[in-house]
């Protein structure tokens, strides 16, 4: 399975620069941007891209340098999606652009400059950026409002989906921002072409205020495939709340905020065949359900072993079936012996709280078992410890930006 993850957003190295007024340059600065000599009258006024360039990356800054004077003010306009941003120098030398501009437009750029004796100048320069072939689009974002809500457990991973394969993964993650009021290690991780999750190095804060910035209109995804649109979404992590269970033990403990707060008799997967055990590990909560109709796996109507049952009160921890979930038929073994097809097992009485008690993403932890959660078994994220997560991540993670 391919995959690469977190990052701020990155630029191009600059184009070298070619001053747009009299006077012939006499130094270049660090950044390989060239500009007019100190014995050139008024200020002298750099673009790039130069004046009239085409096919210009979407990710290529636009960096306008004066020398002799400062800068007054900068302006890029283009394609009737308002003018791109910038940030100017402290010293008013230089400004350079901070977003991706959009594929197949011309753009404006209009700078206003003042030189040494206060006198003010306008230049302009144009450039018309490379066309786009076809486009891309987040197709699905969790958290959300619908699915998830926007107050999640301290596990929560951010989910991101894409309607198409993208290749240039390096691209994308680079606009792919993280803010969180409390600062966490982080990092992006590709599942494959079209999903790339975000969690932190470990859980999140509790109480922490998240925003995530897909800022993909005009980033390349792939040869001549472009970003559709940008995304933002806020939500919040809620209390710190773990549950932690075992099958040797056959209890459930549920910890808020580091204090126990519940302590549940349950009844874990039977074994004897590998799909009856309950998978070991760091799962998460990924949807809270008030009835599931559970149907057994790989085994059809009047079949050895078929079974339909409507259930209540379940909150879903994999994607191979497992719940926690009220289950009234085996009380009497609940505490004392694993007696399930591979669900955790509570009364109603303790269903009915915990569905009531837990947000989507709260870490549900079951040990003892032989078969083990998979990484890619609903959301295991968990699972891989942090130089695992890494490894399908390019830029390598890093900390969040303040919110």
């Amino acid at each position: 399975m391919g995959r690469v993850a977190y990052g701020a957003a990155g630029l191009l190295a600059l184009a070298l620069l070619t001053a747009c007024s009299a006077g012939g340059p006499d130094r270049e600065d660090p950044e390989g941007v060239t500009t007019g000599g100190a014995g050139a009258r008024g200020a002298s006024t750099s673009f790039s891209p130069q004046d009239k360039a085409a096919d210009v990356p979407t990710d290529q800054p636009v960096v306008v340098a004066v020398h002799g004077g400062r800068l007054k003010s900068v302006r890029v306009d283009g394609g009737g999606s308002g003018p791109l941003p910038g940030v100017l120098s402290a010293d008013g030398s230089r400004w350079r652009s901070n977003a991706t501009a959009r594929p197949g437009t011309s753009y404006t750029v209009t700078a206003v400059s003042v030189d040494a004796a206060g006198k003010e100048s306008r230049e302009t320069s144009t450039f018309t950026t490379v066309k786009a072939k076809e486009t891309f689009d987040i197709k699905t974002i969790t958290p959300n409002k619908d699915d998830t809500g926007l107050t999640v457990g301290i596990g929560m991973p951010i989910m991101i989906a894409f309607d198409k394969p993208v290749t240039d993964r390096v691209s994308v993650e680079r606009n792919l921002i993280v803010r969180s009021s409390k600062p966490v290690e982080g990092a992006w991780h590709w599942f494959d072409d079209q999903h790339v999750d975000f969690r932190p190095q470990e859980y999140w804060p509790a109480r922490t205020k998240v925003r995530v910035e897909a800022r993909l209109a005009g980033v390349r995804g792939g040869p001549g495939m472009y970003g559709k649109r940008d995304v933002t979404v806020d939500f919040k992590i809620g209390r710190a709340q773990i549950t932690k269970g075992s099958t040797d033990e056959h209890v459930l403990i549920v910890r808020r905020d580091g204090k126990k707060i519940r302590s549940m008799p349950m009844s874990a997967g039977q074994g004897g065949q590998w799909k009856y055990y309950t998978t070991s590990g760091i799962h998460l909560a990924m949807s809270r359900e008030p009835v599931t109709v559970m149907t057994s796996p790989g085994i059809g109507p009047g079949q050895p072993g078929y079974y339909q049952l409507t259930v209540y009160n379940t909150v879903r921890i994999s994607n191979s079936g497992e719940y926690v979930h009220s289950a009234p038929w085996s009380v009497g073994s609940q505490g004392h012996a694993n007696v399930s097809h591979g669900c955790v097992n509570i009364s109603p009485d303790n269903a009915a709280w915990f569905i009531k008690n837990t947000l989507i993403g709260d870490p549900i932890i079951i040990t003892g078992s032989p078969r083990k959660l998979e990484p890619t078994n609903g959301w295991g994220h968990w699972q891989e410890n942090w130089k695992q997560w890494l490894k399908w991540s390019s830029l390598k993670g890093g900390p969040t930006l303040g919110l």
